[in-house]
């Protein structure tokens, strides 16, 4: 038996994924891109599309129960190597405490030719020990 809890904010839903599945304590959130009420925002602009997907985690991990602050990991992938200094600079205001693992690549490309990133998300909500 499966007891994943499946997550969709409003306004997030897509055929064939879910943006947040939470397994106990583990959450795990889908690639987060710069879309707002299905709009690219930010075109161009690596700050405003960093923001987004930053909130676009947050909103996914509230309907999960967690907020940012239970984020433990971070994938991040940039369709151009430039982006990361914006994306960087988003990520360590958001996490200059408690900063997550974290990883970035330089790939081709993202479905939609005026994403600049996606950023993927992994939240823990347990105790530590």
């Amino acid at each position: 038996m499966n007891d994943a809890e499946r997550f969709d904010p409003p306004g997030m839903r897509f055929a064939g994924m879910s943006q947040a599945v939470r397994c106990g304590d583990w959450i795990m959130v889908s690639g987060q891109v710069a879309l707002h009420q299905g709009e690219v925002v930010g075109i161009g602009d690596a700050v405003t599309q960093a923001r987004q997907c930053f909130a676009n985690i947050a909103s996914a991990l509230a309907e999960a129960g967690a907020t940012l602050e239970d984020v433990v990991s971070l994938r991040c992938y940039l369709t151009d190597k430039a982006a990361y200094s914006a994306y960087a600079e988003i990520k360590n205001v958001l996490f200059a405490d408690r900063p997550p693992a974290s990883t970035s690549v330089v790939i081709g490309a993202l479905l939609l030719p005026d994403l600049l990133m996606e950023v993927e998300a992994v939240a823990w909500t347990g105790q530590a020990q």
